[in-house]
């Protein structure tokens, strides 16, 4: 049994092999993300089988499947290894300056299509060998990636934080209408007009349903949803030579709509506006390169999201 095993004779890179290998699921890019040969790759999971009593990985064409025992040790190996890395950041001195850490954000699209190439440029001006790696989260799904160490920081549209979690506000967002150049909608952006256009609609669950519905049903009034996409990138390139509409955050219309040869006017109706949230764990907080992490992206956050500073007239503007 596992806890007749003496602490000492337990190998920590074993868990960090396994680790990787449920990542990867296969021997040869585990070796490549270790720096390791795939046959000391292949040497490190005989040892793990030994050690657990199971064979852990199968092997299949492509790569390696985990087994049951595998993946029910998922969790709690990521959840060592992240507490053992967050012991040694806080023995550690963190200097942005010589830190190699790598941090993960986790965002959706929208958030990161907006921040990161500010928060990339501000990085490697500061922090030369830091790395970033951005996992595409929900508002539904960010507290619980948080608490499994899947990511470092969650940057979410959420009302409501528990109190085990740190958080700070970082800007308000809004929702702008957006089109091809050219189409009908953008002469004269009426309710009707809105209401009479079809439109695409940016869902990862794939409902034909969103909080933008649920504002007209209080005026009594429906849109026809013609197409449905997992997210918002994919939403905003559909709308090229295409007679669908679409809203999307301010934010990332600012930054790529002009590429598309799209164009965006304001919403011609009420709709609410949220804040953005960076999110961390309270207890993760001692780490003072997470604590330098979420200044980078704060300071980051003007020059992401000037114009929206400047009010709705001056966004429209820019926007065209």
């Amino acid at each position: 049994m596992l806890n007749s095993v003496q602490l000492a004779s337990v190998d920590l890179n074993l868990l960090v092999l396994c680790d990787v290998v449920l990542r990867e699921r296969n021997v040869a890019r585990a070796a490549r993300a270790l720096h390791l040969s795939p046959s000391a790759v292949s040497h490190g999971l005989g040892r793990l089988r030994r050690l657990f009593s199971d064979p852990l990985f199968l092997r299949i064409p492509k790569g390696v499947v985990p087994t049951e025992r595998a993946l029910q040790l998922a969790d709690p190996i990521a959840d060592i290894l992240a507490r053992v890395g967050h012991v040694v950041a806080s023995a550690t001195p963190f200097s942005a300056a010589t830190s190699n850490r790598r941090f993960t954000l986790g965002m959706a699209d929208a958030t990161a299509a907006t921040l990161i190439p500010t928060l990339l440029a501000s990085v490697r001006r500061a922090a030369p060998s830091v790395d970033i790696g951005v996992l595409q989260v929900f508002p539904q799904t960010a507290l619980a990636e948080l608490e499994t160490r899947s990511i470092d920081l969650a940057i979410a549209p959420l009302d409501e934080v528990p109190a085990r979690f740190a958080q700070q506000v970082l800007f308000q967002e809004d929702f702008v209408i957006a089109a091809r150049a050219g189409h009908p909608f953008l002469k004269k952006p009426s309710v009707k007009a809105y209401c009479d256009a079809r439109h695409v609609l940016a869902s990862v669950r794939g409902d034909a349903h969103g909080f933008i519905d649920d504002a007209l049903a209080q005026q009594g009034l429906s849109r026809r949803v013609a197409l449905v996409v997992p997210n918002f990138m994919l939403a905003l390139a559909s709308l090229v030579e295409t007679e669908l509409i679409t809203a999307l955050p301010r934010g990332l219309a600012k930054a790529h709509a002009a590429r598309f040869g799209v164009v965006c006017v304001e919403v011609p109706f009420t709709l609410r506006s949220y804040d953005l949230r960076a999110i961390s764990l309270q207890s993760a907080m001692g780490d003072a390169g997470l604590r330098w992490l979420i200044d980078a992206v704060s300071e980051s956050v003007p020059r992401a999201s000037s114009s929206r500073a400047k009010g709705k007239g001056a966004s429209k503007r820019s926007n065209r």
